[in-house]
């Protein structure tokens, strides 16, 4: 009996000794999780009315019809960075990730680059291309800032499973992964001057009136900044 009350004590010192070393070993890597698995602290929701809730140590959201694009954001900016993420999309829902975004634009409409997210379906998709999430120049939008001849359709992203993305955004350049594969080595000098940080965003679609609803999670959110 003493021995065992002896031995669960060592197990339970060694297991504090190496909870602590990993974290310290997070803070040397310089990587910061964004999402604690079980609140929405440090996050604030921006335009429309989808549903934002942590659901089995993910962030779950669902849409709402007739709502335009929800975007769930950081409460903290971010210029040169490294995020991960995993995600998992509803094979009829668009989605996205908003980095270096802003409020600016005079109406409260979130804007700035999208690392985009959707299902490759049969003949592939454009999941991680940058979309100008309602960046406008001369009062129009510009749309995608992948060009059409770089934006091939693929089939990177795993339709209904968890999919690993990575983005790189370093000065102008955007770099991204899906699954360990590139995606886009995009520079954009004209964004970054207007969007050179912002906050990071998890966008829930708009739909079309009577679909629906459909949902997408997100979990293991982390980043980490450049100099």
């Amino acid at each position: 009996m003493t021995r065992y009350r002896v031995w669960g004590f060592s197990l339970a010192v060694l297991a504090a000794v190496c909870l602590t070393g990993s974290v310290q070993a997070g803070e040397k890597s310089g990587w910061v999780n964004l999402f604690d698995g079980k609140t929405l602290d440090g996050w604030v929701q921006h335009n429309g009315t989808a549903t934002y809730k942590v659901k089995d140590g993910t962030i779950e959201g669902t849409t709402s019809e007739g709502s335009p694009n929800s975007f769930l954001c950081t409460k903290k900016n971010y210029g040169n960075f490294e995020l991960e993420f995993e995600v998992k999309v509803h094979n009829k829902l668009n989605s996205g990730v908003q980095i270096r975004s802003q409020q600016e634009n005079g109406d409260g409409r979130v804007n700035g680059p999208q690392v985009e997210i959707e299902a490759s379906g049969k003949n592939g998709a454009e999941a991680g291309y940058i979309y100008g999430e309602a960046i406008k120049y001369d009062g129009k939008g510009i749309g995608w800032m992948t060009p059409e001849d770089q934006r091939k359709p693929h089939k990177n992203l795993k339709d209904g499973e968890w999919n690993q993305f990575r983005v790189v955004a370093n000065g102008p350049k955007i770099q991204t992964w899906v699954n360990g594969n590139q995606v886009s080595d995009l520079t954009d000098e004209r964004v970054y001057k207007s969007h050179p940080s912002g906050f990071i965003g998890l966008q829930v679609h708009g739909i079309k009136k009577g679909t629906g609803p459909y949902s997408v999670a997100w979990k293991n959110i982390r980043i980490k900044t450049l100099d």
